[in-house]
């Protein structure tokens, strides 16, 4: 935190301390910018009753608390507020940043009149001096709507988490978005194992002009003695049937029936919103929800440009809208009009209609200013930066331009009793394509070049050659699995989640183990099936997604001042409340499941039933606890973060299958399956594959023990195997080599009389006491011993 503000500056608060420097070298030396860094307080944990942090009998009144580590920053904000003349609050403009206005205002204690609050769609220097020139004050309506959201996901989260603590596994959660979202997962992956393909043929003759050989083209059965041959057709249905008629075919006499042309345009497409940002980086960039918004937070806050100041390259990035300011689609017509021909720039603006249900609150996303092109700004971005604004920027600009136009052929192409069509497209004018290649995602590669294809000049009544004809089995393929982009789509049309949730959604449905995601496609484990079937079979409302879209609209209803919150939320609480002690007294627990799988205990050889934890389901012993033996769940490795599964990991000592597991404090690593006969452990890396540990022996000087290798919070180290009798260590360096520690005897704690040793921090070698960590005393080294560390009487060991 920079120093308290002087005496009559003007203070403006904002959430992050990246928004603060770009703001400040706009505002000046008048104002002083200081970052909350996120929300400084929220809902208080407890036990029983107050564990919910709300008053449920008083009116639902939340019972905030500053949290935990905001202690500093929240004093020294106090701190800055009393000595300064006015007090600008700045989050962002959506209801997460109104709520933090509130709590800033609150926590230091400032009337209505001297909290101020200021809003910009973007960071620009006009943007940020016209919101100080004009503050308002908070809007209550937003701060209820988002009030209201936080105690009703607290409610609903920690009434049913503990139940599924009691029927699934403990440690579970649930949520009122999150759950629903597991569901549409689930309901997708049941519909491709129900999924029974369906057999088709398809007939497609390379024909080509008389005389004309180079002419070649293709053209596609489609009718048979006067039926549709087609999926669902007999004649199509069979290979005997398909291969009747191709017989018949290769020896037909083919002539052009009939060429007709049509001319047709692509569609406009609107500048982005959040959802559909997030859809094409997945799709064209390959970046997950959180990556994409994390980005484009950066640039939205600011990027250091050529003349040294931060500029926001983006508008508000969480938005529904695709409404555009009047400055900025003059601009962007103006750049289109320099920049490009005539023909490009429509007669008036592209205006987009306004989506079901969205709040308009925001500007879509757009570039601040056109005149930063992507090449332009290129060199001050990352990579990531870069690609994303590219994104951005294009879309922006190929929205305001006028769409491409085609011409689109269809020959029709009779040979025997058969009728065959042959398509093709030639572009008239490439209009916004020019910046956005056009792709049809709804036809196959194969499929979309036919439709593409140059024909030949025909017309009615002209003679054909066949080349050859190629006749093909197909299936019909079952439901696509959800990807990040087609996941978020869904939430979307089901009204499930808002701009800024749908990647917070994303990833704690993965990091709770519901899904998995494995070459790009979300898969729902195991434990995300066990813990859906749990809720759906209980909280059949909860869990409906027209429930859960209706309740966004109603929150949504508060915002705009419509619906009080707290009659909302008593409408909801009381019936769930009662559903949620109905179900912990009569649902079944879903324990002890028998394994179909064919699989046996690795120990034992006994049958094996399907178990849930908090890191997934796994397959137990049946005579557990008399036998501990345990296996992976079949399918159920984790992913990293390009979706690629992980190997299966053989035990180095034993051989047997080892599983992915969680420390207490959250740090996942690989257990033998033959625990506790085999205790074997590997430490993973950030994508869960396992680390190789440096190969060293050595026996521990002061005790004539072995030394092993561990794997520590900062790498690999040695220990005694004679831990904790003797608790000598020593570290290894990158290239797994060991660091030879000074030798320092006769050093003798002044705290509590221990014997000091030698340890290594990421300063250097230092002095600390052996009773570790009962009494944490530690120096520097002596000066004849080398370097002092530095750590001094402060240092800990590490």
């Amino acid at each position: 935190m920079a120093e308290t503000a002087a005496k009559g500056k003007k203070l403006v608060i904002v959430e992050s301390p990246a928004k603060a420097k770009t703001i400040k070298k706009i505002l000046g030396p008048d104002f002083e910018v200081k970052a909350s860094v996120g929300h400084i307080r929220d809902l208080q944990k407890g036990w029983g009753k107050k564990s919910f942090g709300i008053d449920i009998e008083n009116g639902y009144k939340p019972n905030y608390i500053i949290i935990k580590g905001k202690e500093k920053t929240v004093n020294e904000l106090k701190k800055a507020a009393s000595v300064a003349s006015e007090v600008f609050l700045a989050p962002d403009p959506d209801r997460e940043g109104e709520a933090i206005a509130w709590h800033l205002k609150e926590v230091m204690e400032l009337t209505d009149e001297q909290a101020k609050r200021i809003t910009y769609q973007a960071i620009t220097k006009k943007a940020v001096l016209d919101a100080v020139s004009h503050p308002s004050s908070i809007d209550m309506d937003l701060v209820n709507a988002q009030q209201g959201r936080r105690v009703l996901d607290r409610l609903v989260g920690f009434s049913l988490s503990p139940f599924l603590w009691k029927k699934v596994a403990k440690n579970l959660s649930a949520g009122r978005v999150q759950s629903v979202a597991v569901r549409i997962v689930v309901d997708r992956e049941r519909e491709i194992a129900a999924f029974v393909p369906e057999e088709f043929w398809r007939i497609t003759a390379s024909l080509y002009p008389e005389k004309k050989k180079k002419d070649l083209f293709e053209a596609q059965l489609v009718e048979w003695k006067g039926e549709k041959f087609a999926l669902g057709s007999p004649a199509a249905g069979t290979e005997e049937s398909a291969r009747e008629i191709a017989d018949r075919l290769e020896k037909a006499e083919y002539s052009v029936e009939s060429v007709s042309s049509k001319e047709a345009k692509s569609r406009l497409l609107p500048p982005f919103i959040t959802s559909t940002l997030q859809q094409a980086a997945s799709t064209s960039l390959r970046f997950g929800t959180s990556r994409t918004m994390s980005v484009a937070q950066k640039l939205y806050e600011g990027i250091d440009l050529e003349d040294g100041n931060p500029v926001g390259l983006i508008t508000y990035m969480r938005t529904d809208s695709t409404r555009i300011a009047p400055e900025a689609l003059e601009e962007v017509r103006q750049f289109i009009g320099k920049n490009y021909d005539a023909a490009y720039l429509p007669e008036k603006p592209n205006t987009y209609g306004k989506s079901q249900g969205a709040q308009d609150a925001h500007e879509a996303i757009r570039p601040t200013s056109v005149e930063y092109t992507p090449d332009r700004v290129k060199s001050f971005l990352s990579a990531e930066q870069y690609k994303l604004y590219e994104l951005i920027w294009r879309r922006f600009v190929a929205s305001q331009m006028n769409p491409a136009r085609y011409l689109t052929t269809t020959v029709r192409i009779a040979a025997d009793e058969g009728i065959l069509e042959a398509k093709g497209r030639v572009t008239v004018f490439d209009g916004y394509t020019v910046l956005i290649p056009e792709s049809d995602k709804k036809d196959d590669e194969e499929e979309k070049d036919k439709k593409n294809q140059n024909l030949p000049p025909l017309e009615g009544g002209n003679p054909l050659n066949l080349k050859e004809l190629d006749t093909a089995q197909h299936f019909t393929k079952p439901p696509s699995r959800y990807s990040e982009a087609s996941l978020v789509r869904a939430l979307e049309k089901e009204g499930i989640g808002r701009p800024s949730t749908y990647a917070p959604i994303i990833k704690t449905i993965r990091d709770r183990g519901y899904v998995r995601l494995e070459k790009r496609a979300f898969h729902a484990t195991e434990l995300g099936m066990a813990v859906n079937d749990m809720l759906v079979n209980n909280f059949s409302d909860i869990m409906a997604l027209k429930f859960t879209a209706d309740m966004e609209s109603d929150l949504d209803k508060v915002e705009s001042g419509e619906v009080d919150w707290v009659k909302l939320i008593d409408s909801f609480y009381k019936p769930f409340s009662e559903a949620v002690t109905k179900a912990t007294d009569e649902a079944e627990a879903l324990k002890n499941r028998a394994w179909t799988g064919g699989d046996v205990c690795p120990q034992c050889g006994g049958p094996l039933v399907v178990r849930y934890s908090m890191n997934g389901a796994f397959l137990g012993c049946s005579n557990y606890p008399d036998c501990k033996g345990l296996l992976p769940m079949p399918g159920e490795n984790d992913s990293d973060e390009n979706g690629e599964s992980q190997p299966e990991v053989s035990c180095p000592v034993c051989g047997k299958p080892m599983i992915l597991k969680k420390s207490r404090y959250g740090k996942e690593f690989l257990a033998c399956t033959s625990y506790p006969e085999c205790k074997t452990t590997l430490s993973v890396d950030k994508d869960g594959k396992p680390v190789e540990l440096p190969k060293i022996e050595r026996t521990c000087e002061k005790c004539g023990n072995p030394m092993e290798v561990k794997m520590g919070r900062r790498g690999p180290f040695l220990a005694c195997s004679n831990y904790p009798e003797c608790k000598n260590t020593l570290p290894i360096d990158k290239e797994g080599k060991v660091v030879e520690l000074p030798k320092v005897e006769g050093q003798v704690c002044d705290k509590c009389g221990g014997e000091m040793v030698v340890k290594m921090s990421r300063r250097g070698p230092f002095l600390s006491c052996s009773n570790y960590p009962k009494c944490r005393n530690a120096k520097p080294l002596p000066k004849e011993n080398g370097e002092s560390s530095g750590e001094g009487e402060k240092s800990k060991e590490e």
